[in-house]
């Protein structure tokens, strides 16, 4: 049973902590760099679960050598509940994006698509955590010969796997960590740098912790949550008694039995308060990339989170994020992605064992239940389930009825369109707390009023594909803390009442245009009057149609998080005004209406957010022609930003000899028409932490020119449209630390001025020969 269990498609040993896998490094290197000419070269690593297979393919693939290597990569995760199309689409994600036609094909298209998108690349695909050779059969016609060098790799735990997709070439086993490797990778996690008091390194330390680590087997998973778990302990008695509980629950009648019985044993050392925040997450699908931000809000919805914990100005928001946190810490929970920041956690995902720990516990404890559709397409709802119920459906057009008194949570995990729920009398469910609801049949929905009958209800998600209106019965929904409304397919409009402002609880108002977030609709509604959003912490994407004018401002003390699109320019300052009181405020969205041919006003007010770091300015900023020498447009950005976004801005300064200087920039989009000069200058010393940035359709954008010492740590490059940029700056090669370059819809002429051609470097080659990856899409003609 544990065997069949352990599933696991994410590395969840950090590549910092991996030990002994230099050598092994260079084993998968040497066989991903021979030059091989036939179809379907397969360079497998092989091992059991948790012993750090995809740590290491993704050390290799994400290796300089690798990158320059390989015109293209893709990474698709596999794993027993094997979806052929949703792996094809996602490895075509990474080759390419897809458009929104493609991404409804069905599998057979998927595969030609991918196989054209390939054919002639030299290319590198990963197909991570693959259980049987049957799976391969089905993808491997989406895989074309390529260019001369081309490789598929397979992690997976199955050495019959890997000999019959290449009998030619043996895989690489890796091997369990020696005894010393062991203990290295365990002190990284058990004695974080400068938490530990010196005596924790004494011998009687060592002794006990050594002995606990031998029981691991050398399986790294094992070793880093053991670490986890003694990193909370600093007595030698609690390492005593955590000795003790291991040798109570390991067995070692299988090679799991460590494994399984140190997972038991630091979920039973979890404080109360951290037990169902941990057992929630085995409602995720498998490999599920999850949302912090919808996961504090779901555990705050679900009450593991309570108001008494607020004090002192620290929110429920706040503790839930020491708890996501304390599970990081303690190594059941991966991070995912960072922010755009770098700074905080943006997604998480949780090792398959872990995930079938807490299904186990979930159900010893009747804390929910998982559904799996893949054979059937009518669920209905009984009293005799669980509480909380999460469908993982893999088949189209399921629908979801019946009648359920005690449903607290209905959690659906599915792509746009798979779904349908069928729920008449919303009183068949009148105790829910947590609801999703998905509709595509229909241009225009006017959500049922019987959702007023959901007293209880705190979490509640709404996506459609045209108009979605709502009714005004949901100002009857007093208990509600979160409103979450998608516009799945980025043509529509949402109606809000403005009832939900009466709603006290309500902090969190999330109106979303589009998959891509394009914001380009928006949300019609009036702002209201003062007073009654000093709650609301989240507020976005809302349209602004007419500002309620009075005597005062508006009251948004507690605003983290605002998006707004104004159609007047008027109605900018007031918002402003009432930001700046927010010490919390750090995502700022603004769009000026393409229908308002105004320009912002002043926006020096958004210098005295000083807790501000990330800013979206969409539209035209004004400039002071009496001032334009001495004064500069952007001189209003605050110096702690650490993401700035700037488009439609239309601005003639160049907005380098400000940003250059912001002391804590990371990332610098400068989009559509952003800045309509020609020549943009990046200083020496400039940008001293820049790490990515983006130019996209400056078309007036004619010079470049980049100082020795600018940008230092500048690591992703992207430039899309700039078509009258007439070559390469020089200062490119100053930028020692740019890994990847990505030019979209440059004009040919530019591209072949950095490519080697017939034999024949470029004018350009040289300021770009030192970046690992240069990625080239759809060239224009001159």
């Amino acid at each position: 049973m544990m065997q069949q269990r352990l599933r696991r498609t994410y590395s969840y040993v950090e590549e910092e902590d991996v030990v002994s896998l230099e050598g092994m490094t260079r084993n998968v290197l040497d066989q991903l760099m021979t030059e091989e000419d036939r179809l379907h070269v397969v360079v497998s690593i092989v091992g059991m679960g948790g012993i750090g297979k995809t740590t290491l393919a993704k050390k290799v693939y994400n290796h300089n050598d690798v990158k320059k290597h390989f015109d293209c990569r893709a990474w698709a995760f596999i794993s027993q509940k094997f979806s052929p199309r949703e792996v094809l689409l996602d490895a075509l994600t990474k080759v390419r994006p897809p458009s929104k036609e493609e991404r409804e094909l069905g599998e057979n298209e998927l595969k030609k698509i991918l196989f054209d998108s390939l054919k002639e690349e030299q290319y590198l695909v990963v197909l991570d955590d693959i259980w049987r050779s049957e799976d391969w059969d089905i993808l491997k016609p989406a895989f074309p010969r390529g260019k001369r060098g081309s490789k598929i790799m397979f992690t997976t735990r199955n050495k019959d796997v890997a000999l019959a997709a290449e009998p030619r070439n043996s895989p690489i086993e890796l091997p369990f960590l020696s005894d010393d490797d062991s203990w290295r990778l365990f002190k990284r996690k058990a004695f974080p740098t400068d938490t530990m008091e010196s005596d924790a390194f004494s011998k009687e330390f060592e002794m006990l912790g050594r002995l606990m680590v031998k029981k691991c087997g050398g399986l790294p998973l094992a070793i880093v949550v053991l670490g986890g778990l003694l990193a909370t302990k600093r007595s030698r008695a609690q390492w005593e008694m955590v000795q003790r509980s291991i040798h109570a629950h390991t067995k070692q009648d299988n090679q799991y039995g460590a494994v399984n019985g140190i997972l038991v044993l630091s979920y039973n050392d979890l404080p109360y308060r951290l037990k169902p925040c941990f057992l929630y997450l085995g409602l995720y699908p498998e490999d599920w990339e999850i949302s912090k931000k919808e996961l504090i809000r779901l555990w705050i919805a679900e009450g593991f989170i309570s108001p008494s914990m607020e004090s002192g100005g620290i929110l429920m928001e706040d503790v839930a994020e020491q708890f996501l946190e304390e599970l990081i810490n303690r190594c059941l929970l991966q991070v995912g992605k960072m922010d755009g920041t770098g700074i905080c956690v943006k997604t998480c995902r949780v090792h398959d064992l872990l995930r079938d720990l807490c299904i186990d516990k979930a159900r010893e404890e009747n804390f929910l239940e998982i559904i799996q559709l893949s054979s059937i397409s009518h669920l209905t709802l009984s009293a005799c389930m669980q509480r909380r119920i999460a469908t993982h459906p893999s088949k189209r057009y399921v629908c979801v009825e019946g009648e359920h008194q005690k449903l607290r949570s209905l959690l659906l995990f599915q792509s746009d369109g798979l779904i349908k729920l069928h729920i008449a009398q919303c009183k068949n469910f009148k105790l829910l707390r947590v609801l999703n609801l998905v509709e595509h049949e229909f241009v225009r929905w006017e959500v049922s009023s019987e959702i007023g009958n959901l007293h209880h209800l705190r979490y509640l998600s709404l996506a459609g594909g045209g108009e979605i209106i709502l009714p005004q019965s949901i100002g009857k929904l007093q208990s509600l803390h979160t409103l979450h409304v998608q516009l799945t397919y980025g043509c529509g409009t949402t109606i809000i009442p403005n009832v939900v402002f009466k709603l006290e609880g309500l902090r969190h108002i999330l109106l979303v245009d589009g998959p891509q977030k394009d914001f380009r609709v928006g949300t019609l509604m009036c702002f209201p009057v003062r007073g009654v959003l000093k709650c609301i912490e989240t507020l976005k994407y809302i349209r602004i149609q007419s500002l309620v004018e009075t005597d005062g401002v508006l009251s948004l003390n507690n605003i983290g998080s605002l998006g707004v699109i104004f159609d007047r320019s008027k109605d900018v300052e007031p918002i402003l005004k009432a930001v700046v009181q927010s010490n919390r405020l750090h995502s700022l969205h603004m769009r000026l209406s393409e229908e308002d041919s105004e320009s912002y006003p002043d926006l020096e007010l958004i210098f005295q957010c000083h807790h501000l770091s990330k800013l979206f300015i969409h539209g035209k900023i004004k400039e002071d022609p009496r001032h334009h020498h001495h004064h500069h447009v952007l001189k209003f950005v605050p110096p702690n930003i650490v993401k700035l976004t700037l488009s439609h801005c239309r601005m003639e300064q160049d907005p380098m000899v400000v940003l250059e200087k912001l002391p804590h920039l990371r990332i610098l989009c400068l989009l559509t028409d952003s800045y309509k000069g020609t020549k943009l200058i990046c200083s020496a010393n400039g940008f001293t932490q820049l790490h990515s940035l983006e130019m996209f359709w400056l078309t007036e954008l004619e010079e470049w020119e980049i100082e020795e010492g600018a940008m230092p740590l500048l690591r992703v490059l992207s430039l899309c449209g700039d078509d009258r940029l007439r070559k390469f700056p020089v200062g490119l090669r100053y930028l020692t630390a740019l890994q990847e370059m990505s030019l979209i819809r440059m004009k040919r002429s530019l591209v072949e001025r950095i490519q080697v051609i017939d034999g024949r470097e470029g004018d350009d080659f040289s300021y770009v020969s030192h970046i690992p990856s240069i990625q080239i899409t759809s060239t224009l003609e001159d």
